[in-house]
């Protein structure tokens, strides 16, 4: 396979999911979180590949070029990322970031062949759940075309965001690049509500996980990564300094992924 390659690939239920691939090497797979494209994860799957891996970002279904299928359910993401391992070869590493890290162990729980998995700040919410209804109330929004009210609403229930820095995020030029995505918030929701706490075939999924998440970032994802840590049996947890804000560094991604690779 080139380097920089482009395609589509077909999961189980016929959805085309946009992929794309940097490098040579052992293959390593970026999956993005909320409100995201696989665009968004490029950075960081360029800094792996320069390390000598062979990396892909892919477009989870509704976002980017990628298409969709109803009903949702969360195992047809899980089939989603198969079908980018099964063009990778049969088998790959996995570098999850918040809800994306949700989905890669949920994959993982449900037998899909990683090799490795990083679960970069998982947004596993334990006895803070959201209300169970959100995802129906951002598909109600969705359907009636209400997309800036779906991205509002995900935003201030989903993520935690308070209104003021919802209405400032809204004056900006990047906030209508995410009205597009809003039929994806239902999904991340879905995902969050369903496995707010992981289940027991996920705390046993005996690949070699590590947990990563920054020095500097929201308390509840602190909560989180180090509540998982003390849950998941065969792990490490990574504090890493470069990491801010929920975003997952580039350097420090790849850097985690060669020394995993090395040992």
């Amino acid at each position: 396979m080139s380097d920089d390659d482009t395609t589509t690939v077909i999961s189980a239920d016929g959805t085309p999911i946009a992929v794309r691939t940097h490098g040579e090497g052992l293959p390593v797979i970026v999956v993005n979180g909320a409100l995201s494209r696989g665009a968004d994860g490029e950075e960081v799957a360029a800094e792996i590949a320069r390390r000598g891996f062979q990396v892909a970002t892919f477009d989870r279904r509704s976002r980017g070029d990628s298409g969709d299928t109803s009903p949702y359910s969360p195992e047809r993401e899980v089939e989603d990322l198969v079908a980018v391992i099964d063009h990778l070869g049969g088998r790959a590493s996995v570098v999850g970031h918040s809800s994306g890290a949700i989905l890669a162990l949920v994959a993982a729980s449900l037998g899909a062949p990683i090799a490795q998995l990083v679960l970069s700040e998982p947004p596993f919410l334990f006895e803070n759940p959201f209300a169970a209804d959100l995802p129906d109330r951002l598909q109600a929004h969705v359907d009636a075309d209400e997309r800036d009210e779906a991205v509002a609403l995900f935003q201030r229930e989903g993520v935690g965001l308070p209104d003021e820095a919802i209405e400032q995020f809204r004056q900006t030029p990047l906030w209508p690049s995410l009205l597009p995505l809003a039929q994806s918030t239902v999904y991340d929701a879905t995902i969050t509500r369903d496995f707010a706490i992981p289940t027991p075939t996920m705390l046993a999924v005996g690949i070699p996980t590590t947990i990563l998440r920054g020095e500097q970032t929201f308390p509840i994802l602190i909560a989180a990564a180090d509540r998982l840590a003390t849950l998941l049996p065969e792990h490490r947890l990574v504090i890493e300094p470069r990491m801010q804000h929920h975003r997952l560094n580039p350097e420090a991604a790849a850097d985690l992924v060669a020394a995993l690779h090395a040992s």
